[in-house]
């Protein structure tokens, strides 16, 4: 069991940087389906500058920033915050249970976001070779 504990502890770190890709690439679909209808459509237009329009710019932005794991902390923490924000204005007013007003991805987004604020970006990023090379 120590051995099974020692492999899991030493793949810990790349399993976060894995972790935060798959999290910014899944966030960067939500960005880019309104702003630009890719890959599918947004079932809505989204007017420019509207409350839509400047979610998409962030998850857009900072799900880049994200997934090369640059300024990980800080987009992190803008994200979670707007997942949080995205929850409580666009899904809780549906109903009180997270499974009955669909708000469940955003209160997972949240959540893994507000991880990577503490949990940081993992070896595999830009961060940590900028924090390796001086």
């Amino acid at each position: 069991m120590d051995s099974l504990n020692s492999t899991l502890n030493a793949w810990a770190p790349r399993v976060l940087s894995l972790l935060r890709i798959v999290a910014g690439l899944v966030l960067l679909q939500h960005g880019l389906v309104k702003m630009f209808g890719f890959p599918i459509a947004f079932p809505m237009p989204v007017a420019s500058f509207s409350m839509f329009w400047f979610a998409a710019l962030i998850e857009i932005v900072t799900g880049i920033l994200i997934i090369a794991g640059l300024f990980t902390r800080p987009a992190a923490f803008l994200l979670a915050g707007t997942m949080a924000a995205a929850y409580f204005i666009g899904h809780a007013p549906r109903n009180f249970f997270p499974i009955a007003n669909g708000g469940n991805l955003a209160i997972m987004y949240c959540f893994v976001f507000l991880y990577l604020v503490f949990a940081g970006p993992g070896p595999w990023s830009i961060d940590a070779q900028r924090s390796s090379n001086p």
